[in-house]
């Protein structure tokens, strides 16, 4: 046999036993965390309390299910389950005040942000945002240092503030067409937080799949607002870590995309990855939202089938129709090493 044979020989072996994931993104493991009480559909939003307790909402917009309140333990055991009331059935962003622990959760059916007693479910509206229900779309929010609440608004391309106690009526932070959409799914601004100096304000723009940059003035005005990033399909749930890394639930591609502060993806993780036999969604379905516990991070797989609230077909509709119990998961707050990547 000619050398030149026996060369090609080699490399082609040599080839075949290189490993393939040294190509590709790491995508890490993801866990199935907890799984909700049957009956308990779509979770949304998602908190933890100082303990570790994972708090999650469940968002049905037909107004058929009540809002509901979930509980887990740290090891995804269920503590209680409560409905959300006063309120309709459509919950979505939820946080404990970093200043006065009040839990506040945002009801979009009503266009308000309640407080919300974390046992017995029972409310009162911590403000209210104007515009009103069909025309508000309050969705995320975060907190300022002096503990001011901002909230998005997906129908009116907005951000709203209040004070640490509220009021009965929200006033306009930001207003910006970088904040409105025609894309799909139909939700504007988003999922939000500050970077670590806290001059700039981060917002994911879903339905333009979209990461918009609004600087903050010294005085703790908005600034101008700029496209930070784009192609993140469908942008929902975000927050920042320590390193302002912005780690970003992409609920059209089933993952969770981490870019550095200069806007370069520097990690995608979790994937799809079918239904049990139990119908619970494997890895990522519709991820929503997500909130960093020490080392992990825990995501709300949102599973909505968009046909059911009079949408267009996604293309993981027919996956979400065959969901009857939904869940959380969880992976590693760890950011692979990538070729090429200091």
């Amino acid at each position: 046999m000619k050398r030149s044979c026996w060369y090609s020989i080699v490399a082609l072996l040599v080839a075949a036993l290189l490993p393939l994931t040294a190509f590709s993104w790491d995508r890490g493991e993801v866990e199935r965390f907890a799984t909700l009480p049957a009956g308990d559909n779509n979770p949304e939003g998602i908190t933890a309390d100082k303990h570790g307790n994972i708090y999650v909402t469940t968002f049905d917009p037909t107004g058929a299910s009540a809002g509901r309140l979930v509980v887990f333990d740290r090891h995804g055991e269920l503590v209680r389950d409560v409905v959300v009331n006063p309120a309709s059935g459509a919950l979505l962003g939820l946080a404990f005040h970093p200043m006065t622990g009040n839990l506040l959760v945002i009801d979009i059916g009503a266009a308000a942000v309640r407080k919300v007693n974390p046992h017995s479910g029972a409310s009162s509206v911590f403000t209210s945002i104007p515009g009103g229900p069909g025309v508000a779309g309050p969705n995320a929010l975060t907190f300022d240092k002096e503990g001011n609440v901002y909230i998005s608004d997906s129908f009116q391309g907005a951000v709203w503030t209040t004070g640490k106690n509220g009021g009965s009526s929200a006033s306009l932070w930001k207003q910006d067409a970088s904040l409105t959409t025609s894309g799909f799914p139909p939700f504007g601004a988003n999922g939000l937080a500050f970077n670590k100096n806290r001059d700039a304000l981060f917002v994911a723009n879903t339905g333009n799949d979209q990461v918009i940059r609004i600087q903050v003035n010294p005085d703790g005005t908005a600034g101008e607002a700029e496209i930070f990033v784009n192609s993140v399909n469908g942008a929902d749930g975000l927050i920042i870590d320590a390193h302002d890394n912005l780690w970003i639930c992409a609920n059209q591609a089933d993952e969770i995309v981490v870019l550095d502060k200069t806007g370069r993806v520097i990690a995608k993780l979790g994937d799809f990855d079918g239904i049990s036999q139990h119908g619970r969604p494997r890895g990522l379905l519709f991820p929503a939202s997500l909130v960093r516990v020490g080392d992990w991070i825990y995501v709300t797989n949102l599973s909505l089938d968009l046909t059911k609230i009079g949408l267009p077909q996604a293309v993981d509709s027919q996956w979400a129709a065959q969901v009857t119990r939904q869940t959380i998961s969880r992976l590693k707050a760890k950011i692979p090493p990538v070729r090429g990547l200091p």
